[in-house]
């Protein structure tokens, strides 16, 4: 049968699919959905309210089901300029393993019952928050904003800042100032850690067309927005101790943490423009992913013994 040209890509609409559950698996971008469930659980245990665990369990994996279908709806849209980009050209859509409309439904479905389950099972109000993160992802940032300003991460960013606080309102019903703080915490890391993928990556952004920063403002201008916001970064990361919400060894550790986020930046922001290798960038993108994953492993564990009466201090 034949294959339909289309953005750059084999719109294969006239045959009959070949996906695997690999590839539907694919589709919910597992890796991003494991942060998002680390985030949410944490946002979830450090509410300090009793819950019943088949609640908490099925309130999680509501979220995680959220979290793939805006994964299915981006690469349903943006198989046309995945096809173009090296990282992303071996995804499930536009490789021509899942249909175009095959992800669009995918995600729909996933969208609707990840929304409904987490009403049902836990409040309307964390079903609300789930709802608005699917289609701040999937059509404000993936629809409008990725393509159209160089502030398309800071902005789309609070897209996956949103679980923690999704988990708190699971469980309590409202949204509380601690996971206001932990949304604070994703949104402002999430520029610098972008924007370090961006410099290395600033080719394959460039032959999709999208605005990303270095490619708009420039690398200088990039580096020194990258260092801005891992001060700030810094700084937030040890709000919660600085507010009571936390102790204070976990803010010892926030702050070394960040102490780190910040030195790893200034070494990009001190990086030669001839460098093209970019190894401070490469090295800062590895670490932001460890910080992420680390500062909100200190909440958890902190919440974890100020429930079962363990010395802190």
């Amino acid at each position: 049968m034949a294959l339909v040209e289309k953005n750059g890509y084999e719109d294969a609409a006239f045959r009959i699919s070949e996906a695997q559950a690999g590839d539907y698996l694919a589709l919910l971008k597992p890796r991003v959905m494991s942060l998002v469930v680390f985030t949410a659980f944490v946002g979830l245990v450090t509410a300090q309210v009793p819950v019943n665990p088949i609640i908490a369990v099925v309130s999680i994996l509501a979220i995680a089901v959220g979290a793939g279908a805006s994964g299915a709806l981006n690469m349903w849209y943006d198989a046309d300029i995945d096809a173009v980009m090296s990282r992303t050209a071996g995804r499930p859509v536009p490789s021509g393993r899942v249909l175009p409309g095959e992800a669009l439904v995918f995600g729909l479905f996933l969208s609707a019952f990840s929304v409904m389950t987490l009403g049902l099972v836990a409040n309307w109000l964390a079903a609300s928050l789930l709802a608005f993160t699917i289609f701040f992802y999937a059509v404000v940032y993936t629809m409008w904003l990725k393509r159209w300003t160089p502030q398309n991460i800071v902005i789309g960013g609070a897209a996956g800042a949103f679980p923690p606080m999704i988990g708190w309102a699971a469980v309590t019903g409202q949204i509380g100032l601690e996971s206001v703080i932990q949304f604070l915490i994703i949104f402002l890391w999430t520029p610098p850690h972008f924007w370090a993928l961006a410099l290395f990556k600033s080719g394959d952004y460039g032959r999709a067309g999208i605005p990303m920063m270095p490619n708009v403002a420039g690398e200088a201008s990039t580096k020194r927005q990258i260092f801005a916001y891992a001060v700030l970064v810094a700084v937030v990361g040890v709000l919660p101790s600085v507010l009571g919400q936390a102790s204070a060894t976990y803010g010892v550790f926030a702050a070394a943490l960040g102490a780190g986020f910040v030195w790893y930046s200034w070494k990009v922001l001190r990086m030669p423009d001839a460098d093209r290798v970019m190894r401070p960038a490469k090295a800062l993108f590895g670490y932001s992913l460890l910080y992420l994953f680390a500062i909100f492993a200190a909440l958890l564990l902190d919440s974890i013994a100020t429930r079962l009466g363990a010395p802190v201090w």
